[in-house]
């Protein structure tokens, strides 16, 4: 009996030497460790959405500037030329605003231009609040609609400009009317300019609807 509590005694002492050693944790709960992990994770979550939220941001501006440069190069489009037509030089002025479908592609740009400015004052104003640029999922939907309707907007203005373009460059086959192009090149050149700039807003559109349709994702799961 004796040499039984006299090796019974060290034996415990050796285990609470060990289970109080400095420098070796004890585990933690099971609670615990999962309440690391669902915080870890909602951090890289967090992390993420910050930024596609600054990648939204990037593309409104570029959206936007685009759109405006669009916009002022179409409406510094004019100029006063002179072209000769079977020995007769006849007087030319031509401006933006004598085509139904370049004042299509002024409106156009303008809305878009204005769309796209304040979607991304919405997106600075949350990112510098550090909320969510799209906090519910109507307001994502409504932003998915709108770039698309923006979007497919700018390609059908800058399309019909792009064919009065080409109709001054080439002139009409089977007539006397030459290149346009040729004695109004300032003006032409102001509007091809102007429809390359309407086409990359598209496309920034294009961008920032695939965006949309990443919040969408999030926000529905």
């Amino acid at each position: 009996m004796e040499s039984t509590k006299t090796s019974t005694v060290p034996e415990m002492a050796i285990q609470m030497s060990e289970a109080l050693t400095p420098g070796k944790a004890a585990p933690l709960p099971e609670s615990e460790s999962l309440s690391l992990q669902r915080g870890s994770r909602s951090a890289y979550a967090l992390k993420q959405s910050r930024r596609w939220d600054a990648a939204a941001a990037v593309v409104r501006a570029a959206a936007a500037g685009t759109a405006l440069v669009a916009l002022a190069m179409m409406v510094s489009s004019e100029q006063h030329g002179s072209l000769t037509v079977f020995g007769i030089t006849v007087p030319l002025y031509s401006k933006w605003s004598f085509s139904d479908s370049l004042e299509y592609l002024v409106g156009i740009s303008a809305s878009v231009a204005a769309y796209s400015l304040l979607q991304l004052v919405l997106v600075v104003r949350n990112l510098l609040k550090k909320v969510p640029a799209v906090p519910t999922q109507n307001h994502a939907w409504i932003l998915f609609a709108g770039d698309q309707v923006f979007a497919y907007a700018m390609m059908s203005a800058g399309s019909a400009a792009a064919g009065v373009t080409n109709l001054n460059r080439t002139g009409i086959r089977h007539t006397p009317l030459p290149d346009f192009c040729k004695p109004l090149h300032w003006f032409c050149s102001h509007m091809a300019v102007s429809i390359t700039f309407a086409f990359l807003s598209c496309v920034c559109l294009a961008v920032s609807t695939v965006i949309d349709a990443i919040w969408l994702a999030k926000l529905v799961n």
